[in-house]
Formats: structure tokens, sequence, C-alpha cells
């Protein structure tokens, strides 16, 4: 798999939940389909939060550096 460059980041550094996953839906309400978005987080929780909130707004998840995929 290639590398995939994000058209828009989310600094969520720092920020614990849900603040994170906040950020990340105005983040995505930018966007137009197909684009991507990175999310850098340090919140431990976020990475199930996102797997869940993905899954619940049919969202894709991508790969990467704690993704957990």
């Amino acid at each position: 798999m290639g590398t995939v460059t994000a058209d828009a980041t989310v600094d969520a550094k720092g920020l614990n939940c849900p603040m994170p996953i906040v950020k990340t839906a105005q983040a995505i309400k930018g966007l137009a389909s197909g684009q991507t978005l990175e999310v850098i987080a340090t919140d431990p929780g976020s990475v199930k939060d996102f797997a869940a909130w993905s899954k619940s707004t049919a969202r894709k998840r991508g790969s990467g550096p704690g993704t957990g995929c």
C-alpha cells in the first residue's frame, strides 16, 4: 500500500474524550467526498473511540500508527 497524503489534519494532542471526536466531526464537514483527514491524538482511549464512532457514522477508518489497524 502506498503513502496517503491527508487533505486536512486535526491536532487533538492533549485532548481527552470526547474532544478528539468533536474536532474530527467538525473538520469532516469541510471535506469533500473522497478526501482524507489525519487525526493526531494522544488520548489512549481515542483508538477505541474512533473505531466506535466510525462504525456508528459509516465513516471509513484508515490505517497508521496507533489506529489498531
